[in-house]
């Protein structure tokens, strides 16, 4: 009730957020505590101090359109291609040229039009139990869908934002039709129905329930790199796989950001996004959440540097975001609940 009172509040009343020329205000849907160090790095490199509301993507992209021209949002952060291109299709970005975020961020993870730019990726990868599936037999996303992988596999639930923008890229392959089949035979190949989220998959795996699991990379990495007996017993017998698209590489989902239209603040808020892309806050996202950096010059965590490189799919955020719809429908059609 109280997040639902506060959609309703001018601009001007709600506390903590102005326009000012040495602050920034930013909604931030991404749900790790540790990103207050990106702030506190931007505010000690550039003086501007940084406002922030944390909240589920979708609340605070409605948030946005309520408030509308009142509204005090700068930059709007999230972690999912798919909300990015919806709230530039609700056109609540302005388009940014900046040489900084040109020449550090690839073609493949920024809006043509520079509406919203990639700060960091995350690859959908395979994890398996080494005694129990022979790595031979991982090869593609598509190869999930046979009849081999019979009551094998593990995946979170089809309505998953992650689940989407995969299923988004197969459509954006392969076209609707051989999309659904794909889905389907996922669907038959489960080793029991979707319930909990990534790391769910991959302690099912490690306990017997299933002998793959498609997963986000950071959520093995993160295990991986824990200090606890728990969780080394948990990928003691796990090893990761990159699977590719139809040989194309592997599917991968990004951290972005956009600059709000309606933001009172618009130079201090490119100045973040700027600062978002450079070594240091680069660090931050490989070192600190296991992300792959979108700066080249900033090498990944040794962990994932531990697994090798891997080709990532160069189809760009924004095709697969647009299958969101059409994806949904087609999970729901074949019962990926």
């Amino acid at each position: 009730m109280a997040l639902a009172a506060a959609f309703l509040l001018p601009a001007f009343l709600l506390p903590g957020l102005a326009a000012a020329d040495s602050e920034v205000n930013v909604y931030n849907s991404r749900h790790y505590t540790t990103d207050t160090q990106l702030w506190e790095g931007f505010t000690k490199a550039t003086g501007i101090k940084v406002n922030v509301i944390n909240a589920d993507h979708d609340q605070l992209i409605q948030r946005i359109i309520q408030e509308g021209s009142n509204s005090p949002a700068d930059v709007l952060i999230t972690v999912d291609a798919g909300r990015l291109v919806f709230a530039a299709d609700k056109e609540l970005f302005v388009p940014v040229t900046s040489a900084a975020l040109e020449q550090t961020i690839p073609a493949a993870l920024r809006d043509p039009q520079g509406q919203w730019f990639g700060l960091a990726y995350r690859a959908r990868i395979l994890v398996y139990d080494k005694e129990r599936m022979d790595r031979a037999r991982l090869s593609t996303y598509e190869a999930l869908a046979e009849p081999a992988f019979k009551s094998q596999l593990l995946v979170r639930s089809g309505t998953n934002i992650y689940n989407l923008g995969l299923l988004g890229a197969i459509i954006a392959v392969h076209g609707e039709a051989k999309a659904e089949e794909w889905a389907r035979g996922v669907v038959a190949n489960l080793a029991r129905p979707p319930q909990g989220g990534d790391t769910d998959q991959i302690k099912a795996v490690a306990a017997g329930q299933g002998a793959v699991a498609l997963t986000n990379h950071y959520y093995f990495a993160r295990l991986a790199a824990s200090g606890k007996a728990e969780d080394q017993a948990v990928v003691q017998n796990l090893r990761v796989f990159f699977p590719s698209l139809a040989d194309r590489g592997t599917h991968i989902n990004i951290s972005g950001a956009g600059v709000v239209r309606s933001g009172k603040n618009r130079d201090q808020a490119i100045k973040l996004l700027e600062y978002l892309v450079t070594p240091e806050a680069q660090a931050y996202f490989a070192n600190v959440n296991f992300e792959y950096p979108v700066n080249a010059k900033v090498p990944p965590n040794p962990v994932l540097q531990s697994w090798g490189t891997f080709k990532l799919d160069d189809l760009n955020p924004a095709v697969f975001a647009a299958n969101s719809a059409q994806a949904a429908k087609i999970m729901d059609r074949v019962g990926w609940k």
